[in-house]
């Protein structure tokens, strides 16, 4: 595969010849697809955000909501990883609160905080009140992927949402919790209206992705990043069902699924059964063990800890090697972190890292 170039014009950086499959025949969606790939691709989650100075400059005075509503700061923040670290696929710049609040909640994404609703959902008419949406409503992020598209040429863009358990929490803690104490309680004491908030919920996310994809993304990925405080007995119970009608929904759109949760080994198998091609492996777990628990049908993806990258070079190196030494194991692995991209690593690292995993990982062309 041709090396990537630098580009600092305003256009993603491509590889020099073009595909004829386009995004299909790249390595990220390849490897989702358990295909042969010239090399194991590689990006980060939060891969644009804080920790490019070049992002911080353009987000000045700019809220995260305001940002994530404008097509041309969407599309400038999502490409600017892909120019400086040449990672095998962009990620949308969004939030996964900006569907909740184009359905009609009324809340915000606080510095140092995170998203924080004005009014907990509580009762049945809380529930009530968060309407459907449709392409109309997020019209701004529909245009941000139409315009990526084009930019990114033969990289693929990953759409992305929050997962109805995720989501759902936030609404009824009011922002976000170490304990999830409200939330569990509502989901023990009152199942009927936790079900039908989850519900809803998954209407919501469905209908989000599937603008995504009418846009154009190459796949998408569901983040349930708040799953594993939960029991697997209380996961199935409670948020298998709506996870499944998220990513069953999208059976026939004809793009990769991928599943990610925090904390989440013992649910690994579980979520395995909810309908996604790739799931994706915090830290805490190995690949090859990850693998065994989600069964052989599945990619994974991951799982650097994200601490790791503050640690001197022979040691990322030396954990780089063993991540791609037990994704082997898997019929598909795409290089991640565990997590997101903390904001004050330093880019230099990610960029050595991409490069790190396409050398260790390259093989003969062998194209199926």
């Amino acid at each position: 595969m041709a090396a990537m170039a630098t580009d600092t014009t305003g256009d993603a950086a491509r590889d020099d010849a073009p595909r004829p499959d386009g995004p299909a025949g790249s390595p990220f969606v390849r490897a989702c697809r358990r295909r042969s790939v010239p090399h194991t691709p590689v990006w980060f989650m939060r891969q644009a955000g804080r920790s490019l100075p070049e992002y911080r400059e353009i987000r000045a005075n700019v809220a995260m909501l305001e940002s994530c509503r404008r097509p041309d700061l969407v599309t400038e923040i999502t490409l600017q990883p892909v120019r400086r670290h040449h990672v095998d696929a962009a990620i949308l710049f969004s939030d996964i609160v900006v569907p909740v609040a184009a359905a009609g909640v009324d809340l915000d994404i606080v510095p140092g905080t995170g998203p924080v609703a004005a009014e907990p959902v509580r009762t049945a008419a809380d529930v009530e009140r968060i309407r459907l949406i449709d392409r109309s409503d997020v019209a701004y992020v529909d245009e941000a992927v139409r315009m990526l598209v084009e930019e990114l040429g033969d990289t693929p863009l990953i759409g992305f949402a929050g997962a109805p358990f995720t989501l759902a929490s936030y609404l009824v803690e009011g922002g976000p919790s170490r304990t999830h104490a409200k939330t569990k309680a509502l989901m023990y004491g009152e199942p009927e209206l936790w079900h039908a908030l989850a519900g809803r919920l998954a209407e919501v996310t469905l209908a989000f992705l599937r603008v995504q994809i009418e846009a154009g993304v190459s796949a998408v990925q569901l983040f349930d990043s708040w799953a594993g405080a939960l029991s697997e007995a209380d996961y199935r119970r409670f948020v298998l069902p709506h996870s499944t009608a998220v990513l069953s929904g999208l059976a026939e759109a004809g793009v990769p699924r991928i599943h990610f949760g925090v904390g989440t080994a013992e649910l690994l198998g579980a979520m395995g059964e909810a309908g996604a091609d790739v799931v994706g492996v915090d830290w805490r777990t190995p690949l090859d063990v990850a693998t065994g628990r989600i069964g052989p049908d599945k990619a994974v993806q991951g799982n650097l800890d994200p601490c790791l990258l503050f640690a001197p070079w022979p040691v990322i190196e030396a954990e780089v090697r063993r991540i791609l030494d037990e994704g082997r194991a898997a019929p598909g692995h795409v290089f991640n972190l565990g997590h997101g991209v903390l904001p004050e690593t330093d880019p230099e690292v990610l960029t050595r890292v991409v490069a790190l995993v396409h050398e260790l990982s390259a093989r003969p062309a062998d194209r199926d």
